[in-house]
């Protein structure tokens, strides 16, 4: 069983539906649960928060198995702080029934300081094998350096990792 939900899909629609609605102060959730054609459960959550100063966060998932004990779950949220910070998480994940696994996740953050990027997978084969990437960047808004990193497992290999430093021209530095 493979169901592709587009990550950028589940953000607009929990923007739409959340902060559309949302007033200060306001909390409001809606979780459904029913059977779906293939055999299973399909369940959907959606939660919105906003706080008195202007910030919010809205959250969503939804989960899906079927008769041959696949699963399937994505999952997003987008939160904004009250002095103009923002965030924003979208992953999703799959379990065949054969056992192997997949996830894939991302998330990205800016605010006053600087900001974030981040996404990697992770996989576990039928057979046991399991392997993970991740890249990350973040920048610095009072200087422009930033670092860009990346880690990688493969459970026959083990672990690899690098970092590299950049100034705001883009010339390589010395990460401290």
């Amino acid at each position: 069983m493979k169901h592709v939900l587009s990550i950028s899909t589940l953000g607009a629609a929990l923007l739409v539906t959340g902060f559309a609605t949302a007033t200060d102060a306001e909390a409001a959730s809606r979780r459904v649960v029913r059977p779906n054609a293939a055999g299973g459960t399909s369940a959907t959550a959606t939660v919105v928060r906003q706080g008195p100063n202007g910030g919010g966060v809205i959250r969503g998932r939804t989960v899906a198995t079927d008769s041959q004990g696949n699963a399937t779950s994505a999952s997003g949220g987008v939160m904004r702080g009250p002095n103009g910070g923002t965030a924003t998480r979208a992953g999703t994940n799959e379990r065949n029934a054969d056992g192997s696994v997949t996830h894939q996740s991302g998330v990205s953050a800016s605010g006053s300081q600087g900001s974030v990027q981040s996404s990697g997978s992770a996989s576990r084969d039928a057979t046991g094998n399991v392997t993970q990437s991740r890249s990350t960047t973040a920048t610095s808004a009072a200087t422009g350096n930033s670092v860009q990193s990346s880690s990688s497992y493969d459970s026959s290999t083990g672990l690899t990792r690098s970092a590299t430093c950049y100034n705001a021209s883009g010339a390589v530095i010395a990460c401290r």
